[in-house]
């Protein structure tokens, strides 16, 4: 789709927009009706992530305190004391482990709560997100290095937010690399796909990875909850009428038998007057861990000693941070660090002692101003500075331990900002629109040095290089009715990318007996100026059901790693070839989707196509390299990976249910089900690389207000559709069963817990080797045996 086609897509939006029109209606959906005593109650699903036009926050404002009442500001009305609350009958309380359905966005959003991330117990984010349809995880290093990976698409093309901030490490510039966010000081977890992307950047192309904490605190703790479980960070309210101190406290912990995993968290949240604090600690210890056989597929003979060697963690870190409130919005920041060190499974890692000390710290910032104006709704930005550092250690020689040491260096400096204006809903006569404007900007200076063969043209993986990103984008929202909405959104984007690379590299070359295999270096002043837009319609239909479709066409420009590399990568044991000659990759998307919330059958079904023009992989093209020289040799130690462009297609469906078969002693008896596909193709029919298999799966539950059990086996078909230099992947069945016991406790004093949480859930019960598709390392690395986790969480 060329870009008069996509002006023309968008005016015809408008006409089709215009030909749904229905009399002018409220932009609000219409009231539901509370819910009968005796019925089955769903948790309220409330994701901020996918679009800067936020109705949500309509209902949950935070407002500041003044001498120990809330005074709210009223848009064109003086300020009033609010009455008295009118009481209400308690709704029952809602049942755990209902499976969470978003149905007020225009794509697909996969929403991981507060509850679930606290009973998994994943350590990545990969490793969290990896059993959901449509979503896996890399697992180059499984318990550290997992980077989601969303339809087939991974690193270069998924962004990761943590509360609307990048993560900005480096995960995203090689498979080796952790993602430095922690699920357990993460409250929620959503998963965006679609136009909601553009929000974020050309990068975030196939989707965005949302973690959400209480770091900067967006409401004061003082304020009272709501009698119905909320998603967000669960606070309790100070005693009626107390405009003093108040707080909440939460301890995380676990333990996991499998990698003898030991891990804990702690989590305060206060605040006085206006102001509210937050401050959390974590850390988190395992040994190497166990599997059922040999990891190495095609080497028998290789010791084995029942574990998958060399794959110990720890991990620890923390934060402090604030916020002040104002009437009518708020401010805050905070101050965050990560360490982690961890070692890198597959016989190379194994036999060098391969590891990675990492560290970052990250300032910071964002707030909210619901200003006394008729046109404006609310004002928002976020900030960010990051300091990123990993060394990469291991021997130089397996036969000499004197020569362990840094084999390589990776830093990441990067600064972001993001400004929005929400804008009031404007009758239109045929629709209320709602509209929000958007600027982003960063800048990002890396560097990937090594000590080794100092003065080669090859040394480390590329030569320091830098990077300027702005951008402005807009949303558009049509009511048309209370059932019917449309989209429209569009991004503007200019990228500045500074680096150098050799004139040429050759696939064949050996510069130790001819210097002028690989021409001079070269500096490369690259810019880029990609262009997106997107439409999407949601219909309400009978029964629950709501429908929805979006049309895409979006612009990538290619990345400092995809330019610039021309060197070794000793943690993922390839020699990467970048290319600055790459043009912009674009794509047109569709996707079609139909959900249902509400009732005993609650499900999700999406398919989608996706067509690349000028697709950017990483291809492996069977040579292998080592000090200067890369050939068909293959006893040298690196593979030969050369980035290049191709014409792709990726299509797929994905779909979940839950349905409460009946009611059981004081909750619900119920069965589950799950399935993903996703098929990538280049034009000539061959086979994209590293796509995950199909997967089909289910189980059974029993959930009440305070016990869940469940018991779920996934199948992973074997992925026999594969690229050139790629081996085929078996297939595995994952058998996991979990019980846990919920309980709000009675609160007599100040201090007294409110909350508890304890379970235990068992994984991959039937012991099988399991390898990932997607995993650069498949053959030489196995996923973890079967194995118990212990889990208790307590709220003060």
């Amino acid at each position: 789709m060329s870009r008069s086609l996509l002006r023309a897509s968008l005016a015809s939006a408008s006409v089709l927009s215009l030909a749904l029109a229905a009399p002018p209606a409220n932009a609000q959906q219409a009231s539901q009706p509370a819910p009968a005593a005796n019925s089955t109650v769903l948790p309220e699903i409330m994701v901020h992530a996918p679009s800067p036009i936020d109705h949500h926050r309509h209902h949950h404002r935070a407002t500041a305190s003044k001498r120990g009442s809330n005074v709210a500001r009223t848009r064109g009305k003086p300020r009033e004391t609010p009455a008295a609350p009118a009481v209400v009958d308690a709704a029952p309380a809602p049942l755990q482990g209902a499976l969470p359905i978003v149905t007020d966005q225009f794509a697909t959003v996969t929403a991981v709560t507060n509850e679930e991330i606290r009973r998994s117990g994943a350590q990545t984010l990969g490793d969290l997100l990896n059993d959901k349809p449509g979503i896996t995880g890399s697992s180059f290093a499984p318990g550290e290095s997992s980077r989601p990976i969303i339809r087939g698409l991974d690193v270069n093309r998924v962004g990761i937010v943590e509360n609307g901030i990048g993560s900005n490490g480096a995960s995203d510039l090689g498979e080796d690399h952790f993602v430095p966010i922690d699920p357990l000081t993460t409250n929620q977890v959503e998963v965006i796909r679609g136009p909601a992307t553009l929000r974020y950047g050309s990068n975030a192309i196939g989707g965005v990875v949302s973690a959400v904490n209480n770091r900067i605190p967006d409401a004061l703790p003082c304020n009272p909850i709501t009698p119905a479980q909320t998603w967000g960070y669960a606070v309790k309210a100070p005693p009626s009428g107390n405009g003093g101190y108040c707080g909440s406290f939460e301890s995380r912990m676990g333990y996991s038998s499998i990698d003898n995993g030991r891990e804990g968290a702690v989590l305060l949240d206060a605040a006085t007057s206006n102001f509210a604090i937050h401050a959390d600690g974590f850390g988190r210890k395992t040994d190497d861990y166990g599997v059922p056989n040999s990891p190495y597929r095609f080497e028998p003979g290789h010791p084995f000693y029942g574990t998958q060697a060399n794959t110990g963690t720890r991990s620890y870190g923390g934060s402090v941070g604030g916020s002040y409130f104002f009437d009518g919005g708020f401010i805050g920041a905070a101050i965050q660090q990560n360490n982690s060190l961890y070692r890198i499974p597959g016989e190379e890692g194994e036999e060098l002692g391969t590891r990675i000390d990492a560290v970052q710290t990250k300032f910071t910032a964002k707030g909210e101003y619901r200003p006394d104006a008729a046109a404006i709704d609310a004002i928002r930005f976020w900030a960010g500075v990051t300091d990123y550092k990993h060394h990469e250690i291991g021997l130089a020689d397996a036969g000499d331990p004197l020569s362990d040491g840094i084999r390589q260096t990776f830093t990441n400096k990067e600064q972001e900002g993001r400004v929005e204006v929400q804008f009031a809903p404007v009758n239109l006569r045929f629709a209320a629109m709602t509209s929000a404007l958007g600027v982003q900007a960063s800048h990002q200076e890396l560097t990937a040095p090594s000590p080794d063969d100092i003065g080669s043209p090859l040394n480390g993986l590329w030569d320091p290089n830098n990077n300027t990103r702005i951008a402005g984008y807009s949303f558009n929202e049509f009511a048309f009715n209370n059932t019917t909405r449309a989209q429209i959104a569009g991004r503007i984007e200019h990228v500045n990318l500074k680096g150098s690379m050799p004139a040429f590299i050759p696939d064949v070359f050996d510069i130790n007996t001819n210097p002028g295999d690989i021409g001079p270096s070269l500096s490369r002043n690259l810019s880029f100026t990609p262009a997106s837009g997107s439409v999407g319609l949601i219909h309400d239909l009978p029964y629950g059901l709501v429908a929805s479709i979006t049309g895409q066409y979006t612009e990538r420009a290619p990345k400092p790693a995809e330019l610039f590399s021309r060197g070794g990568h000793d943690a993922t044991t390839t020699f990467d070839i970048g290319n600055p000659n790459l043009k912009i990759e674009s794509a047109r998307s569709i996707e079609i989707g139909l959900r249902r919330a509400t009732g005993p059958f609650r499900f999700e079904i999406t398919g989608y196509a996706t067509k690349f023009n000028g697709f950017i992989y990483r291809n492996l093209t069977g040579n292998k390299c080592e000090d200067g020289v890369c050939d068909a040799d293959p006893t040298l130690e690196l593979n030969q990976a050369v980035y290049a462009q191709r014409n792709a297609t990726f299509r797929g469906a994905e779909f979940q249910f839950q349905y409460d078969v009946m009611p059981l002693w004081a909750g619900q008896f119920g069965v589950e089900g799950q399935y993903d596909i996703v098929r990538a193709t280049f034009d000539d029919g061959s086979n994209v690389p590293r796509i995950p298999p199909q997967r089909l799966g289910g189980g059974v539950y029993y959930r009440d207000a305070n016990w869940l059990a469940r018991v779920n086996l996934l199948h992973a078909f074997a992925q026999n559709n594969v690229s050139g230099v790629e081996t085929t992947t078996p297939g595995y069945n994952r058998l996991k069963a979990e019980l846990s016991y919920t309980t709000k406790l009675a609160k007599n004093d100040w201090w007294g817990a409110q909350e508890m949480r304890v379970g235990i859930v068992g994984d991959n019960l039937l012991n099988e080797d399991i390898r990932n598709a997607v995993s650069y390392n498949k053959d030489q690395v196995l996923l973890p045996g079967m194995g118990v986790r212990l889990f208790a969480n307590v709220k003060y």
